[in-house]
């Protein structure tokens, strides 16, 4: 395919920007997002406003291009509605919208992700990893009248979020308004879109009888670490010891639970006696999972539970590389639209991600690992002035695309992009200082850094 002039010029001087263009084009297609929201849609209606429309202006702040969706407005050309229309289309978003958007973004960039990594081996054989967690969103401004004389924090929603460790994807989330509502409470749409072949990983807030047994019943396998009350399992048989892994040493021993028909349902409980104790203080942990042991040992169970950790790292990256948590937006349909545009954005800089780590060949002997700040730095400094210099009749023809074509293009790409303007710059741990208590006096104090630079020390 022969590239436009001036897109060739911006491949070869930033490279991620012609690539966020791409991929965004086939996860905010205008046509889609208008059918999903036709699909989805209960009580809102389309008159003037697409909904495609208000995803891209949402878009454009996830990604950090306009500080606020009214600076965004203000900028979108041929807006066909007031600013004030433009809020009350966001503020009443339908939640169940936000899902669509987010499960058809996976989907629709899964395929393009597959091509580019065709020998990987999945984290567990035979099995889809889904890592569960749950994100609260912090407090709004409190720019609502109700909310005015309020002293405390208003908070404005939260959601469960589905994540794919090995596709680095977002593939489900499950929006809530009420921020009080509690996490397991909001499983059961998840609990019925489970699937045969999915380990689903879990910390000890979703350790119930009825969760366990749904995910057991829709042929889905499970690793949760064990809450202190529920589900209270039997135990069948004595611990046996297993060995050691970097942290501790491991022990196994059968339970069951009775699931919905009230039949027991065998589970084993592997419990990881730690070398140091966690922040909380605990010095065992307690998994249980019905993993057959033929396929995955003790061990490995251990292991894949402490991936668990990447599901926060996600969250992290959504909230410092994204603006994924707009506190001006008190209205909690606002926020969930806001929170899942972002996902959607951070769907997108996975697969930039990957493409640039493919093509490169970026495995651990290259001591390289892309840092997705890094990635939307690129993108936020280049993205205009490119849309202002391309012709939008430039992009049309990768609307055509087959999601390989796709791939193969982005890859392509991807070998313009110079890996170490990208790399990430670990530091290591922080030491933790306890500061201990001081007076409301002495904590307002305040002195001159250079003359205190200048003497040594503060005086």
């Amino acid at each position: 395919m022969v590239m436009d002039t001036v897109v060739e010029r911006f491949v070869e001087q930033t490279p991620i920007t012609v690539m966020a263009r791409l991929a965004l084009q086939r996860a905010l297609e205008p046509a889609w997002i208008d059918a999903l929201f036709e699909q989805h849609r209960q009580t809102q209606y389309t008159r003037e406003l697409l909904f495609s429309t208000t995803v891209e202006i949402m878009s454009v702040v996830a990604v950090g291009m306009r500080p606020s969706v009214h600076a965004a407005a203000k900028a979108c050309t041929g807006l066909p509605v007031s600013i004030t229309a433009l809020y009350d289309k966001i503020n009443r978003t339908e939640p169940g919208i936000v899902r669509a958007l987010v499960q058809g973004s996976a989907q629709r960039l899964d395929p393009v992700l597959q091509p580019m990594r065709p020998n990987l081996a999945s984290t567990v054989q035979g099995y889809r990893v889904r890592i569960l967690d749950g994100n609260h969103f912090p407090a709004s401004d409190k720019r609502l009248k109700p909310l005015r004389d309020f002293r405390g924090a208003a908070l404005p929603g939260q959601s469960l979020v589905v994540y794919d460790p090995d596709t680095g994807l977002v593939v489900d989330l499950v929006p809530c308004e009420d921020a009080h509502t509690q996490e397991r409470a909001l499983m059961a749409p998840l609990l019925q879109a489970a699937q045969p072949d999915e380990l689903w990983i879990g910390d000890r807030n979703f350790c119930t009888r009825t969760i366990l047994a749904g995910w057991h019943g829709r042929g889905s396998a499970f690793i949760v670490r064990e809450h202190g009350r529920s589900p209270n399992p039997a135990v069948c048989t004595g611990l046996r010891k297993i060995g050691r892994i970097a942290t501790g040493k491991l022990l196994e021993q059968q339970v069951s639970i009775d699931d919905d028909a009230g039949q027991p349902l065998l589970l084993r409980r592997i419990e990881l006696h730690l070398d140091t104790p966690t922040e909380d203080g605990d010095t065992v942990i307690r998994l249980l999972t019905n993993l057959p042991k033929e396929k995955v040992d003790a061990k490995q169970v251990a292991q894949l539970y402490r991936r668990r950790w990447r599901i926060e790292t996600m969250f992290q990256r959504l909230e410092s590389v994204l603006n994924s948590e707009i506190t001006t937006l008190g209205q909690p349909r606002a926020a969930l639209l806001a929170f899942g545009v972002a996902v959607l954005a951070y769907n997108v800089l996975a697969v930039l991600q990957t493409a640039v780590t493919t093509q490169h060949k970026l495995d651990q002997a290259s001591q390289i690992e892309l840092s997705a700040y890094y990635l939307a730095v690129e993108i936020r400094a280049h993205y205009a002035g490119m849309m202002v210099a391309v012709a939008l009749t430039a992009w049309q023809a990768y609307d055509a695309m087959t999601p390989e074509q796709l791939a193969q293009t982005l890859l392509q790409i991807a070998g313009k992009a110079d890996p170490r303007r990208l790399r990430k710059h670990a530091r290591g741990p922080k030491v933790a200082k306890r500061k201990g208590y001081v007076s409301a006096s002495e904590a307002r104090k305040h002195v001159s850094t250079a003359r205190v630079l200048q003497a040594g020390r503060v005086v």
